[in-house]
């Protein structure tokens, strides 16, 4: 069992910073994919960001340049580095986890981020 838990979240005014972490327990295999995902009220979830375990990203066009992915292999865990963040950045934040051989997906419960302008 695959258990992904967010943590970091909170609320930050306009131009602010925020790092998000998200540690990931259970049967993890090699070659995956981890990423954020986020939702705002009455809005589709989005790809926010994402990172394969070469470490090798993409962004979302709307972060690119202020928010930064990263993972650490080794604790299990990827991070989300927001800078400059907008009133628009206001969302749950989702950490999702791809297996690339089985192609099942994990997620988080999610972390609250809300952006004062």
């Amino acid at each position: 069992q695959v258990q992904l838990v967010e943590s970091g979240g909170g609320l930050v005014q306009a131009g602010g910073s925020l790092r998000l972490s998200c540690g990931v327990s259970g049967s993890i295999v090699s070659i995956n994919v981890m990423g954020w995902y986020r939702q705002a009220p009455g809005k589709q979830r989005e790809l926010v960001a994402r990172i394969n375990s070469g470490g090798i990203t993409n962004y979302a066009d709307s972060v690119k340049g202020r928010f930064t992915i990263s993972r650490d292999n080794a604790k299990n865990t990827v991070y989300l580095q927001m800078h400059s963040l907008k009133p628009e950045d206001t969302a749950v934040y989702y950490c999702n986890l791809y297996k690339v051989g089985s192609g099942r997906d994990y997620w988080g419960q999610g972390t609250q981020v809300t952006v004062s302008s």
